[in-house]
């Protein structure tokens, strides 16, 4: 009948396998462009360690005081906020692009998507999270 399987050499030659030379050859590319340029650089660069180049510095400064300082926590937080809000602003290009297809139930997402993040601003401001004192 029409229903059993196709023979071997009905399939074709070609195996599984052969179907990922071209994704090997190009890891392998990829991988030898990494390493030749790493050693050309490593080659052609002059090496002429002298004293004040091996001193440590701070952004082109030299240190005055220990380079592991504590800072207060209150900068972590603000960090923090600042990438969040950040991210979360990064879905709305997205949705400004298909902003016709998405019609009413995208903007319903929207605000409520914003109405989640006002939220969020209005309650770091209020535990004081945006001071920088």
């Amino acid at each position: 009948s029409n229903l059993e399987p196709a023979s071997v050499s009905e399939m074709g030659n070609e195996s599984v396998p052969l179907n990922y030379i071209p994704i090997l050859i190009f890891i392998v590319v990829a991988l030898a462009f990494g390493v030749v340029s790493l050693l050309a650089g490593w080659v052609v660069r002059p090496n002429h360690p002298y004293q004040a180049k091996l001193r440590t510095y701070e952004s082109g400064s030299p240190l005055f005081q220990d380079a592991r300082v504590q800072f207060p926590i209150r900068y972590y937080i603000i960090a923090m906020l600042f990438v969040i809000f950040d991210i979360e602003f990064v879905f709305l290009y997205p949705w400004a692009v298909d902003f016709h297809k998405l019609g009413l139930a995208g903007l319903v997402e929207m605000i409520v998507f914003i109405g989640i993040l006002l939220v969020g601003y209005w309650y770091a401001w209020r535990k004081g999270a945006l001071e920088w004192d």
